[in-house]
């Protein structure tokens, strides 16, 4: 596989899976990022005298069906990201009405160099998530050279993430830059990263992180946990936790979790305090109890104030950092402290030198909530790709490009 620097572009067509994926409200673009994150390798395909067409998905239209069983196509069109980049790109941006058909076709063949094509939703075709190789090969004919820019997505094995790839040579196929960042900034925390190293883990359930944390445990020095998971950890080691989130089935997996960090020398962390309430509510009663005698009528919802002032401590004499999953339901403002906190201390260790990496969905969508995004080092834009080859899993699109 070639670097995007080695291609001759030059009056050649390139197919681009870029993760366009972006968020809409009342058929309006709410959060550009994505566009914007993937506006690098587009301009330089373009700089370098090619034409390009863009492939995406945009939502889960396969899980929201028309009464009659059909995909709501509007509702799922690519038409506001292709009104974007035009916006952005400042150049003719066309789109097609279908994902590798008849129109896809014939727009590409009459598409001239410095043009952008956008395929429609690459999820309105059943061969993507099947990764048909009909359909990857009706997409790869379109295109003299293939660059795989979607990180987000490289975790699945689909039509034009993974089967297009095969059908390309080796120089005349690349990572966009987007790509190519993701995977450099992942071996900074897999490949001997620098001590202290502190992973940082939140979110609802244990069951989520156990392949991660089972990987993890053996680099880290510290681990600290935080979210509905942490319940779990304390009601594995006897601790009394009312109303909260607990998978009573993974206690013993958590139990052997917390021996494996004692094996290999990795502190974990649990909340020493939680904001407990009574409802699951912005509005619900709430106090500050033990983490480990929490009421039978509350809930824990949040991390409390001598936790934070722990994790802290910790946090700021650490040198690599890890963040995936929030402190508590930060969507609800009166629980949102916890995960704000621990947001300014990962900026604030970064700020001293410290090296952070923010990845899963959640915990970049609070940085961004917070506008603390320049505060970090990196924010991973594949959640789910990105704790994929954090776990150790080989990530298909990856592998692919590499045959």
């Amino acid at each position: 596989m070639s670097k995007i620097q080695q291609i001759d572009f030059n009056n050649k067509k390139t197919i681009i899976r870029a993760d366009l994926n972006v968020p809409l409200k009342n058929g309006k673009i709410t959060d550009n990022s994505r566009i914007v994150a993937s506006l690098p390798t587009i301009q330089h395909v373009i700089n370098n005298g090619s034409a390009v067409i863009l492939m995406s998905h945009l939502g889960r239209p396969e899980k929201d069906l028309n009464e009659d069983g059909s995909i709501k196509k509007e509702k799922y069109s690519l038409a506001p990201v292709a009104k974007e980049l035009k916006n952005l790109l400042n150049t003719t941006v066309l789109l097609s009405s279908d994902f590798g058909g008849i129109d896809s076709q014939t727009k590409a063949s009459e598409l001239k160099s410095g043009q952008v094509l956008l395929l429609e939703n690459s999820r309105f075709e059943k061969g993507e998530g099947k990764g048909d190789e009909q359909l990857a090969s009706q997409l790869a004919k379109l295109a003299d050279i293939f660059i795989n820019d979607a990180f987000g997505t490289a975790h699945r094995a689909h039509a034009s993430t993974y089967k297009i790839a095969s059908l390309f040579p080796q120089d005349k196929k690349a990572f966009g830059f987007l790509m190519d960042k993701e995977l450099e900034e992942a071996r900074k925390i897999t490949e001997n990263p620098k001590k202290p190293y502190t992973v940082i883990l939140g979110g609802a359930k244990v069951s989520d992180k156990l392949q991660l944390i089972e990987k993890l445990v053996p680099k880290a020095d510290h681990l600290l946990i935080g979210g509905g998971m942490a319940y779990t950890f304390i009601k594995a080691k006897g601790g009394q936790i009312g109303k909260s989130l607990c998978e009573e089935d993974k206690i013993d997996l958590v139990l052997g979790i917390i021996q494996k960090a004692e094996e290999n020398n990795c502190s974990i962390h649990l909340p020493i305090d939680t904001i407990a309430a009574d409802e699951f509510k912005d509005d619900a009663n709430k106090e500050v109890v033990s983490t480990s005698e929490i009421p039978e009528n509350l809930m824990g919802l949040d991390i409390g104030p001598k936790t934070i002032e722990k994790y802290r401590k910790i946090i700021a004499e650490s040198v690599t950092i890890f963040w995936n999953g929030p402190m508590g339901v930060f969507e609800m403002s009166s629980f949102a402290n916890g995960t704000i906190k621990v947001a300014e201390a990962i900026g604030n260790a970064t700020s001293k030198g410290a090296y952070s990496l923010i990845g899963g969905g959640d915990s970049v969508a609070a940085v961004n909530k917070f506008q603390m995004g320049e505060m970090m080092s990196f924010l991973s834009t594949g959640g789910g790709a990105m704790l994929t080859l954090l776990e150790g899993t080989p990530l298909p699109a990856v592998e692919a490009m590499e045959k």
